[in-house]
């Protein structure tokens, strides 16, 4: 008896190890066509600057609260956000340096923005 017992605690053992790794294998699909799917949903550039600043161009929007690529806007919510998180005003220095890398960010999208609009300019001459 021990004998069967010991074929059948080998035999359930098998299946879930192989149920376990078919479903390792389908999460680690899922989980690179989920990452394919977010960089082909940025341009080169913008992908690339947001792997430098350590931030999504959807993030710094959000931590800025901007809808929209508004210089303007963008500048006048930084100033009041890195106003009111300063450390001597009880503020955060973690929201601070987040409202400072949100700000580089959009920065750099509206810089290659900037640079797109000029190569347009450039293609429609020629």
């Amino acid at each position: 008896q021990a004998k069967y017992l010991a074929q059948i605690i080998l035999v359930g053992a098998q299946v879930v190890g192989r149920a376990f790794m078919r479903a390792l294998r389908q999460e680690f699909a899922a989980s690179r066509a989920a990452a394919d799917a977010r960089g082909r949903s940025e341009r080169p550039q913008s992908a690339a600057a947001s792997r430098i600043t350590g931030i999504t161009l959807q993030e710094a929007q959000q931590i800025l609260n901007v809808s929209n690529l508004n210089p303007e806007q963008i500048q006048k919510n930084y100033d009041h956000l890195f106003k009111v998180n300063d450390k001597s005003v009880g503020g955060s220095f973690y929201l601070q340096s987040k409202v400072v890398r949100a700000k580089e960010r959009l920065d750099e999208e509206l810089r290659i923005q900037d640079k797109d609009k000029k190569e347009e300019g450039w293609k429609a001459e020629t």
